[in-house]
């Protein structure tokens, strides 16, 4: 699926909505709601009258990391973006550019053996793609002290060009973030969750939604490419799983926050339902594979990707997302992960 969306430069938020006036929290971002071809302008805070006793909310525990590393490739000056840890021990990386304006530029991959001097004793190496499609994201080979070690001292939040400043850490963590006994989390916000607050969960909580937490551990994206996503790691606990099924039998909703919570649970649908599982998932949700679990999505404004319009098609057909998109720009919704929100219904 491809649509012929230019979003305004004007349209991307380049601070959060906290961030634009006195008094404002998370949850003031507005929220398209899209039921079909039916398309209502809501604000986030309103989730709680959308949703129904018994509906469940999936959502993505995995915490932010400060992924953006300052270091030198022979005299070159170059940022380290870290983006997934492997279970040998090495780090894909994507190695960019600064710009000069406190954000990064693409720069070319490779070749193998480059090595990156890195603050705090710490140097990689190159060793190879991670994958056939491309070279911008490597597999590379840490020595001295520990890459989370590392991002705790030295790193800060992967940054945009459209963005007006870098943020702290705090600011792109969700509600949800639980920190891994090993260090590992997303090297990019699960961004659909940011509007949540504590006051707005409770609130659903009372209403009786529930809430199913899942894993996904996000790689860097392609700004440039916007190549489909890569293996990511993943882990769907017994509980949601079981709270997944008990609500598909009891008549609710299953309602993912984010395509990270589609990929997790998606990818943890058996022949018997879903099932507790972890481990890597190379799953790319497809209009023709269509989605078994999930009945809805809050998800983020983002740019026409491929990956995610075949993903937002899978839950809510074409004619919803081709809706979607045009109302949103017709109504001057914000973008990115700053940015306003879309919930799909059925």
């Amino acid at each position: 699926m491809t649509l012929a969306v230019r979003v305004p430069e004007e349209l991307s938020a380049r601070v959060p909505v906290e961030q634009r006036g006195p008094g404002l929290e998370r949850d003031a971002v507005r929220m398209l709601v899209s039921r079909g071809a039916d398309v209502a302008h809501h604000t986030f805070r309103e989730l709680p009258l959308l949703l129904r006793a018994g509906d469940l909310l999936v959502v993505n525990t995995s915490a932010t990391l400060a992924a953006a590393v300052d270091g030198w490739a022979g005299q070159a000056r170059v940022v380290v973006h870290f983006s997934t840890r492997g279970d040998d021990g090495r780090w894909a990386v994507e190695l960019r550019e600064p710009d000069g304006r406190g954000t990064t530029r693409a720069r070319a991959g490779g070749p193998a053996g480059t090595e990156v001097r890195l603050p705090g004793g710490v140097g990689l190496v190159l060793e190879e793609p991670l994958s056939g499609r491309g070279e911008r994201l490597w597999w590379a080979r840490v020595s001295g002290p520990g890459v989370p070690g590392l991002l705790r001292e030295y790193g800060r939040p992967i940054r945009y060009a459209y963005t007006e400043r870098d943020q702290p850490l705090s600011v792109h963590q969700t509600v949800f973030a639980l920190p891994s006994a090993d260090g590992t989390g997303s090297a990019e916000m699960p961004s659909a969750a940011r509007p949540f607050t504590a006051r707005l969960v409770t609130e659903l909580v009372s209403r009786g939604v529930r809430f199913a937490p899942v894993t996904l551990h996000t790689g860097v994206a392609s700004a440039e490419a916007h190549e489909p996503p890569y293996p990511e790691r993943f882990a769907v606990p017994e509980a949601s799983a079981r709270l997944i099924e008990a609500t598909r039998a009891g008549g609710g909703r299953v309602v993912a926050v984010g395509t990270t919570a589609v990929r997790a649970v998606e990818s943890a649908v058996g022949a018997d339902g879903v099932r507790a599982c972890a481990g890597w998932t190379d799953l790319v949700v497809t209009p023709e594979r269509g989605v078994r679990v999930v009945d809805g999505l809050l998800t983020g404004l983002h740019e026409p990707q491929a990956s995610h319009l075949l993903m937002l098609e899978a839950v809510a057909g074409r004619v919803a997302v081709e809706r979607g998109y045009e109302a949103a720009l017709q109504g001057r919704y914000l973008w990115h992960e700053f940015g306003d929100v879309h919930l799909v219904l059925p």
